[in-house]
């Protein structure tokens, strides 16, 4: 059959094909057609691609997984540790939202936690003296590994060197229950040898661990006894990464060792200390539960309980497990709101910070 198109006056064959259809029409609806099938094609090879790409990773992580099991079988514990201890408690924590009961559910109760944690009086004396001893810690024990570090890389004996390395890195893998036994020992007022030598002067004996204005003071010292040798690692890597080529400059320009250490050494660790600062900024709240719970007794209680001990206390010891939630959480909060504070005042005091 022959039928002519009237306003395209193409003579078209085949019965089917509509009498008004024109050339635009047909051409369009193939080149629909078209695409379709490359869009198709493009797809299915793409699909393709990533499908070998995926099966080249899983190959790779097994190949790696039966090269390094041994390494990884190391890092297993401290996996299940961070896993169980670190990231579930995350989850857990919506418990400071609810009232915890023995059979589930529990019964959502929003800020009711919070306010009666903030209604509390003890609550804002536990944490009145966080502040007080973190603030003592910050001052006074984070400046000492540094000190620490610039002193033993001056040292020029190697042998030295490490004799006073191991001295002062021993204490850190002491317990606190060690050191606790050790301060008490040394401070008593009967045998103590800080007494014993305070007495040479015509002091009189003194209880310092009974004493409500020197305890603080004593966890200071003791923590700076602990870490100020471990912690100083960091200071002392920073250090050796430092051009000696600045050295040499500073030394043909006439430099003293000083002045070397002031306008070369310093400035070189500045980012291990603006980012060593910022973490423990991070941890500022915490004030160490170990080493309080060792060094605590009931006469100077009211002077070192803080956060932790206090939702050790109401948590594992009264059962109060949302109230202690709603403190943990409160101070995890505030522990990241220092950290960020931290972080801009490092970026615009030195212009280093954690990113």
């Amino acid at each position: 059959m022959v039928a002519k198109g009237k306003q395209s006056g193409l003579t078209i064959i085949g019965g089917n094909v509509p009498a008004m259809a024109t050339v635009g029409d047909i051409s369009s609806g193939g080149a629909s057609a078209g695409a379709s099938g490359h869009a198709k094609g493009t797809e299915k090879r793409g699909s393709g691609r990533v499908d070998e790409q995926l099966g080249r990773n899983d190959e790779r992580f097994m190949n790696g997984l039966k090269r390094w099991w041994p390494y990884y079988l190391m890092m297993a514990p401290g996996i299940v540790f961070f896993v169980l201890f670190h990231y579930l408690p995350i989850w857990e924590s919506k418990i400071a939202f609810e009232q915890l009961r023995i059979i589930p559910p529990n019964v959502w109760v929003g800020l009711k936690h919070f306010q009666l944690l903030f209604a509390s009086p003890v609550f804002w004396q536990v944490l009145l003296n966080t502040l007080i001893i973190s603030g003592m810690k910050m001052a006074f024990v984070f400046p000492v590994p540094i000190v620490v570090a610039l002193m033993l890389n001056e040292i020029r004996s190697g042998s030295l060197r490490k004799f006073i390395q191991s001295a002062v890195y021993l204490p850190h893998f002491l317990s606190w229950v060690v050191i606790a036994g050790v301060f008490i020992a040394a401070l008593s007022p009967s045998d103590g040898v800080v007494n014993d030598v305070t007495a040479l002067f015509g002091a009189a004996p003194k209880s310092f661990m009974t004493d409500t204005g020197a305890i603080r003071w004593v966890l200071v010292y003791s923590e700076m006894w602990r870490s100020a040798g471990w912690d100083s690692l960091l200071y002392l890597a920073a250090i050796i990464g430092i051009d000696q080529a600045l050295y040499d400059a500073a030394e043909m320009d006439g430099a003293n060792r000083w002045q070397k250490i002031w306008h070369v050494t310093i400035p070189g660790i500045v980012p291990t200390i603006a980012t060593l600062f910022i973490l423990n900024a991070g941890i500022f709240l915490s004030a160490d539960l170990n080493q309080v719970v060792n060094f605590t007794n009931d006469v100077v209680r009211t002077q070192i309980d803080i956060v932790d001990t206090y939702v050790y206390r109401i948590g594992l010891q009264t059962g109060e497990y949302s109230l202690a939630t709603a403190a943990g959480l409160f101070k995890a909060v505030l522990g990241m709101a220092l950290i960020l504070l931290a972080h801009l005042f490092s970026k615009r005091l030195t212009g280093k910070g954690v990113w």
